[in-house]
């Protein structure tokens, strides 16, 4: 095929002017040399719009963690879904379910219901630390949840309020510890350096001498020695026992550090899960059950905190009687009888035997003067202070309170007759809002 042209394409007024060759290709080109600049003043908006846009969005690496949230409260009139009638014509009715008097079904259910129980004591005597830490974590965190609610209403934030509080109980851990370290390792190193003149004192006397011309009892000592000594067993004992104590030790450090965490997250998550907590109930009982619960953990966090100031107010006239009578490790037991206050009831008079009977070391002067002045502290204690600083605090009577205190020290040791007292109060108040106000109305 051969290409028609159209005549006028070749007039005079198309064709190349003399001396003009170079001129047309740069005619040709001179739009697109000016429309350039003008294409990228308009692009650089957009692009800086568009890196704006980019910088405003989050980074992947920082996107905010994912929380749990609140399911929405169901209407009291749910949509109806609607039936499928294709379905059910094509696959037929469903047909009646299984009686719950069925054997099968009895037999099976009554499977499932011993293996679950059967699992959760399992479970639970596997990891009866954890829930004692656990508990432990709770109970702090109800007694320092009304300081942070204090700090609240003097308008300071939640996590500044968390903050100050942890603080301070670290600080009183940590000052605890750092005291009482070095004067155990002191007053341990006096006692290994006056057991030698003690026993050669207790050797050197009539009473020995006595007992040994009749019973050969250096003799029998000696002997004894010579076993033990060349008994590997009983050095291994030693060894075993020397580990264990380590153990134990590197135990209750981690013990410790776990409970504070725990108590830092469970103050942190308080309203939240108290929150979680009462949508569990049925919503026409929602109210009543968010008011005992309030009522229940202020009354545990008023105790805490008022038993925390009564066993501090206990230790310090304890250790200022100590020092001015002169009974020896007077920081130590202060220690102890702090520890031992914290024990409802008993143990102020457990603190106050103890330390009496330590005293009979100085004569029966002395231990009859400490304990005159620490059990009149007690009565006064008892009838001023303590109901002044537990005024907020639920009441309980005192034969309850005894008996709660020995059943949670015999089943939880001291942690147990800690939270006995808070326990027994919250028990009785369920007794007197619910069954004694069910049992009015028949």
């Amino acid at each position: 095929m051969t290409e028609h042209t159209d005549p006028s394409m070749h007039g005079p007024e198309n064709l190349p002017h003399a001396g003009s060759s170079n001129d047309a290709p740069a005619a040709k080109h001179a739009p697109h040399e000016h429309g350039k600049p003008q294409r990228t003043m308009a692009r650089r908006p957009a692009a800086i719009g568009a890196m704006l846009k980019r910088l405003r969005q989050p980074i992947p690496g920082a996107q905010p963690r994912l929380r749990f949230e609140m399911p929405p409260e169901q209407l009291d009139t749910l949509e109806a879904e609607p039936s499928e009638a294709g379905d059910t014509a094509r696959f037929g009715a469903p047909g009646p379910r299984i009686s719950a008097q069925h054997p099968l079904y009895l037999g099976f259910m009554g499977t499932v219901g011993v293996g679950l129980a059967l699992l959760v004591y399992w479970i639970g005597s596997n990891t009866t630390q954890l829930l004692l830490w656990i508990v432990a974590a709770l109970f702090i965190a109800l007694g320092l949840d009304p300081v942070v609610r204090w700090l609240e209403s003097r308008r300071i934030p939640r996590p500044a309020g968390i903050l100050v509080s942890v603080s301070v109980l670290v600080a009183a851990v940590v000052g605890f510890f750092a005291t009482l370290i070095p004067t155990i390792v002191e007053q341990v190193t006096e006692l290994v350096r006056l057991a030698p003149v003690w026993v050669r004192d207790f050797i050197d006397s009539e009473f020995f001498r006595t007992v040994d011309s009749q019973f050969g009892v250096r003799d029998r000592i000696a002997e004894e020695l010579d076993k033990f000594v060349n008994n590997p067993a009983a050095m291994g004992g030693i060894f075993g026992g020397v580990v264990g104590f380590g153990s134990t030790v590197a135990n209750s450090l981690f013990g410790t550090l776990i409970v504070l965490v725990l108590s830092l997250y469970f103050l942190a998550a308080l309203p939240a899960m108290k929150k979680w907590g009462y949508r569990l109930a049925p919503r026409s009982r929602r109210d009543r059950v968010e008011a005992l619960s309030e009522e229940i953990t202020r009354s545990v966090g008023n105790y805490v905190i008022g038993q925390a100031v009564v066993a501090l107010l206990n230790a310090t006239f304890a250790f200022i009687v100590m020092s001015v009578i002169g009974v020896p490790f007077a920081v130590l037991l202060a220690f102890v009888v702090a520890l031992l206050a914290f024990i409802p009831l008993v143990g102020g008079l457990i603190a106050g035997v103890l330390v009496t009977l330590i005293t009979l070391t100085l004569g029966w002067q002395s231990a009859l003067a400490y304990a005159i002045c620490y059990f009149a502290y007690l009565q006064f204690e008892a009838y001023f202070i303590s109901p002044r600083i537990m005024q907020k605090a639920v009441a309980v009577p005192g034969a309850v309170a005894v008996i709660s205190v020995i059943a949670g020290g015999s089943l939880l040791g001291v942690l147990g007759a800690l939270i006995a007292i808070p326990t027994a109060a919250a028990v009785l108040l369920l007794v007197k809002e619910i069954y004694i106000v069910r049992q009015d109305k028949h």
